[in-house]
C-alpha cells in the first residue's frame, strides 16, 4: 500500500513541477528561430574558430575541438577533454551555445569527473535494484528507495550547478566576444543579447525541470516495479 501512495505522490509532484516550471521545448525552438539574427551572426567566423577564440580568452587551449555536422548536440566531454560542436552554422544561438561548452571546459575538474562517475553509478544502482525487485529478491525496498532518492538529489545538485553556471555566464562571454570582434553594431549586439535573455529564461527553467523530472521518473519506475512484484 505504501508504494501505491508513493507512486501517486511522485506522479502528482511531476505534473505540479511541469506546470510550475512551465517546461515547453516548443517555446525554446520558437525563440531559437529568428532569420534576421541568423543572418547577423553569419558574419562571424566558423564554429571551430569561434571555439578556439573562446578557449584562448579562457586560457584553456588544451581542449580538443571536433565538429559533427550530422549531429544536433553540442557538448563537452571531460573524459576526452573534447568539445563536440553540432551543425549550428545557420543559427544565431551558436555564439552562446559554443560559449556554454567552453565554459564547461574550465569548470572544476573534480566536479566534472564526479558528475560523470556518479551519474553512471546512479544508473547502475537503479538497474541493479530494479532487476532484484523484478526477481523478488530485494529486501527492505523502502530503504533502497530512500537511497535511490538520495542519489538522485546528489546527482541533481552537482549537475544543476554545472549547467546553471555555464548557462548564466555564456551570455556575458558571448556579448564580450561580439563586442571585441567589432563585426556587429551595438544595436545589433543588443538585439542578439535580448534574444539570448529570452532563450535562457525558458531554457534554464526547462533544464531544471528536465533534470529533476528524470529523477522522479527513475523513482516512478522503481516504485512501479515494486508494486508489480508484490502482485
Amino acid at each position: 500500500m505504501e508504494f501505491i501512495i508513493l507512486l501517486i505522490v511522485l506522479i502528482t509532484i511531476y505534473f505540479i513541477l511541469k506546470y510550475v516550471f512551465d517546461s515547453n521545448t516548443k517555446k525554446i525552438k520558437e525563440i531559437a528561430e529568428d532569420k534576421e539574427l541568423d543572418e547577423l551572426t553569419q558574419k562571424y567566423p566558423e564554429n571551430i574558430e569561434i571555439c578556439k577564440e573562446y578557449l584562448e580568452k579562457l586560457n584553456n587551449k588544451d581542449v580538443i575541438i571536433e565538429e559533427d555536422k550530422d549531429s544536433n548536440t553540442t557538448l563537452y566531454l571531460v573524459m576526452s577533454n573534447k568539445i563536440f560542436i553540432a551543425n549550428l552554422k545557420n543559427n544565431y544561438t551558436r555564439i552562446q551555445t559554443i560559449a556554454h561548452e567552453c565554459l564547461h571546459s574550465i569548470q572544476s575538474k573534480r566536479l566534472l569527473w564526479f558528475n560523470f562517475i556518479f551519474s553512471n553509478i546512479y544508473l547502475l544502482y537503479l538497474t541493479i535494484i530494479c532487476i532484484l525487485a523484478i526477481l523478488k529478491i530485494l529486501p527492505y525496498k523502502m530503504m533502497f528507495f530512500a537511497i535511490l532518492t538520495l542519489f538522485g538529489l546528489i546527482y541533481y545538485a552537482v549537475r544543476m550547478y554545472l549547467e546553471n553556471d555555464a548557462m548564466i555566464k555564456a551570455k556575458f562571454l558571448a556579448k564580450e566576444y561580439m563586442e571585441e570582434k567589432n563585426i556587429s553594431s551595438k544595436e545589433e549586439i543588443e538585439k542578439i543579447i535580448k534574444k539570448y535573455d529570452k532563450l535562457n529564461d525558458v531554457g534554464i527553467k526547462c533544464t531544471n525541470f528536465q533534470l529533476f523530472s528524470s529523477i522522479i521518473i527513475k523513482c516512478i519506475i522503481f516504485v512501479g516495479i515494486c508494486i508489480i512484484s508484490t502482485i
